[in-house]
C-alpha cells in the first residue's frame, strides 16, 4: 500500500497571536511535503485582505505550493478577477473557487449586482485566463441548500465542466460516506479527482456546532467515544485514533490524496500523518 499525498488547509490570522499560530502550523506541517496548502476566506469574504497577505507570505517564505480561496461574496466580477490576477503576479497559480457563505446576519447568499452569480461562473472566468489550477468544493452528504444529492452532484459536474481540475470534499466521519459519493460522481460522468477532506477533531464542542450547520453526520460510536474521552481527558488520543482509522480505510479503498482541515492546530494532523507512515522530509526554504 502506497503512502498518499497530502494537503493542508489553514485560515488567515486575525491577531498577532493568530499569526504566530499560523506560522507554527506551517512550520510543523511543511516537512510532510504537502502537494499544496490552502488559505480560507472568512464568511462573507470578511478576511479577503488577510487571506491575500497570508497567501503571499506563505508562498514567499516557505516554498510551499499555495492555493488561495476565492469566493463570489461582496465583490464585483472585476474586483474578484483583480484579486486573482494579483495572485498570478505573485506566482500563486492555484485557486480554490467557491461561491462562499452569506455574510453574517444574512440567511442566504445574494450575488453582488455586478458580481458572479455562482461558483460555476467564477470558475469559468478563472479558467478563461489560463493562469490557474482550479479546485472546488464537494459535499458527500449534500450541500445544505441543495434539493437532494443528485442535484448537488449535477452542480458539481457543472463546476468540473467549467474548468475545475479537482474537488475537495467537506469533512465526514465514515469512509463509506465518501465511497458512495465517489461512485455516484463517477456514475454522473465526473472524471476529475475527488479529494476527501479530513477533520481531526481538535475541539469537540466546536465540531458538533459545525456539523449541525453543514449537515455532516456524526456516528453514534463517535458521540459515545467523546462522552467518555471528555470525562477521562483523552480527547486528543481519541481524535487521532478516529482520524487515522478513517484515513486508513480511505487508503485501503484506493484514495491517493488526503486533504486535512487543520484549524491552524497542527499537532493532531501531524500525528495522524505520522501514524499513517508519512515521514518528515528536509525542505529547502525559498529565500529568494
Amino acid at each position: 500500500m502506497s503512502t498518499p499525498s497530502v494537503s493542508f488547509e489553514f485560515f488567515p490570522p486575525k491577531s498577532l497571536e493568530g499569526s504566530f499560530r499560523l506560522w507554527d502550523c506551517v512550520n510543523t506541517l511543511a516537512p510532510l511535503d504537502p502537494t499544496f496548502v490552502s488559505v480560507t476566506y472568512g464568511a462573507g469574504g470578511t478576511t479577503r485582505k488577510l487571506t491575500h497577505e497570508a497567501v503571499g507570505t506563505i508562498h514567499r517564505t516557505s516554498g510551499l505550493n499555495v492555493a488561495a480561496h476565492l469566493t463570489c461574496v461582496n465583490a464585483t466580477k472585476a474586483e474578484t478577477l483583480e484579486i486573482a490576477e494579483s495572485y498570478a503576479q505573485e506566482g500563486v497559480h492555484e485557486i480554490v473557487a467557491l461561491r462562499g457563505d452569506a455574510p453574517k446576519g444574512e440567511a442566504t447568499f445574494t450575488p453582488h449586482p455586478d458580481g458572479f452569480a455562482n461558483s460555476v461562473d467564477l470558475i469559468a472566468a478563472l479558467a478563461e485566463t489560463g493562469k490557474f489550477t482550479i479546485r472546488v468544493g464537494a459535499y458527500p452528504e449534500k450541500h445544505p441548500e441543495a434539493a437532494d444529492q443528485a442535484a448537488d452532484i449535477a452542480f458539481l459536474k457543472r463546476k468540473i465542466d467549467a474548468g475545475a481540475a479537482s474537488a475537495i470534499t467537506q469533512f465526514f466521519f465514515e469512509a463509506d460516506t465518501f465511497f458512495r459519493f465517489r461512485d455516484a460522481c463517477v456514475k454522473a460522468g465526473i472524471d476529475a479527482p475527488i479529494i476527501p477532506g479530513i477533520l481531526p477533531i481538535e475541539n469537540w464542542n466546536g465540531t458538533q456546532k459545525f456539523t449541525a450547520s453543514c449537515g455532516t453526520h456524526i456516528p453514534q460510536v463517535i458521540l459515545d467515544g467523546f462522552a467518555h474521552a471528555t470525562r477521562d481527558g483523552t480527547t486528543d488520543l481519541l481524535a487521532t485514533a478516529i482520524a487515522t482509522e478513517l484515513c486508513d480505510d480511505l487508503i485501503q479503498g484506493g484514495v491517493e490524496h488526503l486533504h486535512f482541515y487543520t484549524l491552524n492546530r497542527p499537532e493532531l494532523t501531524r500525528d495522524v500523518c505520522h501514524a499513517l507512515g508519512m515521514t518528515p522530509k528536509v525542505r529547502l526554504q525559498n529565500v529568494a
